[in-house]
C-alpha cells in the first residue's frame, strides 16, 4: 500500500471499541478485525480497559467510535448513559451494544439474540424448563431469550435477594442452588464467568448435580469445553459451549454498524482456531 492510499484508508477507517474490565482475555477483537477484512468494510475494532464507565461513555464522540461493545461488568451500568435504548434494551435492563449516530448514543441488546439462535440449533426452548444460574446482564438477556420463545425459567443465585428479585421481574420461579437436588428441569444454563480463562478449574455445580439435566449450557466460550461441561459430558448430558451465542451476537453488532451480512463460519472458524492454540500451548 501507497504512503497515499494509506492515508486514505486511515482517514476512511471506521473505528469500533470494546468496553470492559478486564479485556485482555476477549477474542471479541480478533474475530471482529477477521469479518471486516472478509467483508473489505474498512473499519478496525480496539479493546478498551475502562475504568471509569461515564467518563468512556463520553469518550465516544470524542474519539468517533462508530459503535462499541460492552463486556463485563458495565452491561447493566451502562443503561443509564445512552441518550436512547431499543426496546428489548428496557426489558432486559443492559445493553451490550451501542451504535453512534452522529453523537446519539442508541443501545441494543444482541446478547439475547445470540443465545436464541444457537440454542435453538441445540435442542427445542418452547415448552422446557431451563435452571438458569446468574443475575447479571448475560442471565437477563438469556431470561428474556427463553421467555420469548415459550421456555420456562427457574432462576437460580447464590444470592437469594438478588435471584428472587430477578425472578419476581420476570414472573419466573427462583431456587437457591443449595436446593437444586429438588428441582426439575431439560436444561441447566450458566451465564456466570464462573470457569472463564484464566480460572479454568473453577465450576458452579458439583459433578453429583448434573445428572438430573438431559442439557447444559455454558455461556463461558474460552475455554471451548470449561470444566462445568467436562463434568457435564462425563455424567451423561448434551452440552454446548457459548462460542455459537458469542459469534451470533458479534454478527448482530455487525449488521447494526456496518448494515452488512458477517461472514459467520469465518467469524467461529478464527475463534476456534484461536481457542485451539491456547489448549496447545
Amino acid at each position: 500500500m501507497t504512503k497515499p492510499e494509506m492515508s486514505n484508508f486511515l482517514n476512511d477507517c471506521r473505528v469500533f471499541g470494546l468496553f470492559g474490565n478486564p479485556v485482555g482475555h476477549s477474542l471479541s477483537p480478533l474475530m471482529h478485525n477477521a469479518a471486516y477484512r472478509e467483508m473489505r468494510f474498512n473499519a478496525l475494532y480496539v479493546p478498551f480497559c475502562v475504568r471509569n464507565l461515564e467518563e468512556a461513555v463520553r469518550g465516544i464522540g470524542a474519539m468517533s467510535l462508530g459503535g462499541v461493545s460492552i463486556t463485563i461488568p458495565f452491561k447493566s451500568a451502562v443503561v443509564r448513559y445512552l441518550d436512547d435504548v431499543e426496546e428489548s434494551v428496557h426489558r432486559i435492563g443492559a445493553a451490550n451494544t451501542i451504535v453512534n449516530n452522529q453523537g446519539r448514543l442508541k443501545g441494543y441488546n444482541t446478547d439475547w439474540i445470540g443465545f436464541v439462535r444457537d440454542l435453538k440449533e441445540f435442542m427445542p426452548v418452547k415448552g422446557k424448563t431451563f435452571a438458569v444460574l446468574g443475575a447479571g446482564g448475560a442471565a437477563r438477556a438469556v431470561i428474556f431469550g427463553i421467555l420469548a420463545e415459550g421456555g420456562n425459567i427457574v432462576v437460580l443465585n447464590r444470592t437469594i435477594r438478588k435471584g428472587q428479585a430477578l425472578a419476581d421481574e420476570f414472573g419466573c420461579s427462583f431456587s437457591p442452588p443449595s436446593e437444586i437436588a429438588k428441582l426439575s428441569a431439560d436444561c441447566f444454563i450458566n451465564t456466570t464467568p464462573v470457569g472463564m480463562y484464566p480460572n479454568i478449574e473453577d465450576a458452579p455445580l458439583e459433578p453429583m448435580d448434573l445428572k438430573k439435566f438431559a442439557h447444559v449450557v455454558d455461556i463461558v466460550y474460552n475455554p471451548v469445553k470449561t470444566k462445568l461441561l467436562k463434568d457435564a459430558e462425563a455424567a451423561g448430558c448434551r452440552i454446548r459451549s457459548g462460542i455459537g451465542m458469542f459469534v451470533y451476537q458479534a454478527a448482530e453488532q455487525i449488521r447494526l454498524w456496518a448494515g452488512m451480512e458477517p461472514p459467520l463460519d469465518s467469524m467461529k472458524r478464527v475463534v476456534l482456531e484461536r481457542l485451539e492454540k491456547y489448549e496447545r500451548d
